[in-house]
């Protein structure tokens, strides 16, 4: 269990890796402007085995096509110079970090009903990452997009100053 919800509770979309296709777009539009979800999180999680997979440039049967999704995220990150294997865990996390945060900006690109939404503030989009040693989610502030409803818009705290200034980021 995750973010302390139940079956039914969150329609959740699973796919090693985190990649976007027609069909895993399809679902969070269903969910979204159909069913009525109200947020997106994509979520990574630490020592993720198709990142280490992309990683090490591993070619096997069917894994071989959803393994080259990832290799942008492993050419993209470039602080890396030695190990740049599935033996350096640092360079395996911030693959993977980079693997979520393209994530939530190709289902934007790919999205024009799911980007919609979001700019008109009727969902909002997050990346982020579990770690499965310690069961903690960290969330990437930088892939937050929450556009303004009328109703947070004219929320206030008590000193008459808005509760947040503005929910939209733009990480495109």
């Amino acid at each position: 269990m995750i973010f302390d919800q139940g079956l039914g509770d969150i329609f959740s979309i699973r796919i090693a890796g985190n990649i976007i296709n027609e069909d895993i777009l399809g679902s969070m539009e269903f969910a979204c402007k159909v069913a009525g979800s109200k947020f997106i999180v994509v979520l990574g999680h630490t020592k993720c085995g198709a990142v280490k997979g992309a990683c090490d440039h591993v070619e096997m049967g069917n894994l071989t096509a959803l393994l080259a999704k990832l290799q942008p995220a492993v050419y993209d990150e470039k602080s890396e110079k030695q190990d740049r294997s599935s033996n350096n865990p640092e360079f395996v996390e911030k693959v993977a970090t980079i693997n979520v945060k393209r994530t939530v900006e190709a289902i934007l690109q790919r999205s024009p009903i799911l980007k919609e939404l979001i700019e008109t503030g009727q969902i909002g989009i997050v990346g982020g990452s579990y770690d499965v040693a310690n069961g903690r989610v960290t969330f990437f502030d930088d892939t937050l997009m929450i556009g303004l409803s009328d109703i947070e818009q004219s929320a206030t705290q008590t000193d008459g100053k808005p509760i947040r200034d503005n929910y939209y980021k733009e990480s495109l």
